[in-house]
């Protein structure tokens, strides 16, 4: 009898035992879980000082790199070539993946925005006054650009859109766009082909504007040569690029290899994509799958989990293997040359004298009232 006990309370605890194994390694590491990782405490407490705050946008007051490693060629880009990130979020998304993206690649850009249909001044997020939901997706990105054109046009070259589930390299980009100026009336992005004549970029793989290409996009809505006519963002403003006369640019690299990707890594890399999957058939250029699919300078990933940024923002500046140089060398263009840097100061100055005006305005107000009272 003891000893019929005696099993069955070892047969309990071999059956416990599975059950918590199980639960640890199938939940404890799950990427759904919401977490605080050592890594992106240890970037935002390290980072709290590079950033400037100003309406609820964050100015970079300097170019992240590692001490002590030679990055004079992207710190000039970096000056040169002036990006605005803005990512497109969601009340509910912004402790699940905005703060992550806060976290790792955004601190490349020069100004950062996160955009929502709510605003939240802690965080900080600006609210578009929209509701949510995928029919509210272009609404978004028409009131977003609209903001960005208002406020920022004079602070950047550049004008990324990218989501809260994206990885961009941002140094990458800078390259990408070193052969172009910002008074060229052009965009960038993952080329598909359908449904209009000269392509459109993919929403998910992101994409960026030129200044030019920006002030067109406003414009264009002013005098109804766009209009909101569909809740597919990306079809819609690729219309809207073509009707206003912005080119769809190519932005693969020397070697004919894409740089902006619609999918995780893996995906392109070892996934074998079905032949009847939507994509075959979306593509301006040819797929190539395996290693060859991505660019060596590749810029961004889309449906990036939280745990695969940390890991993406690591294997991009972090990883190096030892004794060896970078087997693709790609020069920079002689356009490069010719680009002019922009201070930090420069930008402080504007922001300032923005700031003033905006006091200036709000004074002759409280001025008139006082007059009516």
């Amino acid at each position: 009898m003891i000893c019929r006990q005696r099993w069955h309370i070892f047969n309990f605890g071999v059956i416990v035992g599975f059950l918590c194994v199980y639960a640890f390694v199938h939940y404890g590491f799950s990427r759904d879980v919401p977490f605080q990782s050592v890594a992106q405490k240890s970037m935002e407490n390290a980072d709290d000082r590079n950033w400037r705050l100003e309406r609820s946008a964050l100015f970079r007051l300097s170019h992240p790199h590692h001490s002590g490693e030679d990055s004079s060629l992207s710190d000039d880009l970096y000056n040169k070539i002036r990006i605005l990130c803005w990512v497109m979020t969601a009340p509910g998304n912004l402790e699940t993946k905005a703060k992550h993206v806060k976290a790792t690649w955004s601190r490349h850009c020069n100004i950062v925005l996160f955009m929502s249909s709510v605003t939240d001044n802690d965080f900080p997020v600006i609210g578009l006054n929209t509701t949510e939901g995928r029919e509210q997706l272009y609404w978004k990105t028409i009131n977003a650009f609209h903001y960005v054109h208002k406020h920022h046009i004079d602070e950047a070259d550049w004008f990324l859109k990218a989501d809260d589930d994206s990885f961009v390299i941002v140094d990458n980009l800078r390259w990408l766009l070193s052969n172009y100026t910002a008074s060229q009336p052009i965009y960038f992005g993952k080329r598909f082909k359908p449904y209009i004549k000269q392509g459109y970029m993919s929403g998910g793989a992101g994409y960026v504007l030129s200044k030019e290409a920006l002030i067109r996009y406003v414009e264009g809505f002013r005098t109804k040569v766009c209009k909101h006519t569909t809740s597919t963002e990306d079809v819609a403003i690729g219309k809207c690029m073509e009707n206003v006369g912005v080119e769809a640019g190519d932005s693969r690299d020397t070697e004919g290899r894409e740089t902006f990707h619609p999918f995780v890594p893996e995906s392109h890399l070892v996934g074998k994509i079905d032949k009847s999957f939507w994509y075959w058939n979306y593509c301006y250029y040819p797929i190539t799958e395996g290693p060859q699919c991505c660019s060596d300078l590749a810029i961004s990933f889309h449906y990036v989990d939280p745990l695969l940024m940390y890991e993406l923002e690591y294997l991009t500046y972090h990883l190096r293997p030892y004794g060896y140089q970078y087997r693709y060398q790609a020069i920079i263009p002689e356009k490069a040359k010719l680009l002019v840097a922009h201070s930090a100061k420069e930008t402080n100055i504007k922001v300032e004298r923005r700031q003033i005006n905006s006091n200036h305005t709000i004074n002759m107000k409280d001025a008139k009232q006082n007059e009516k009272e």
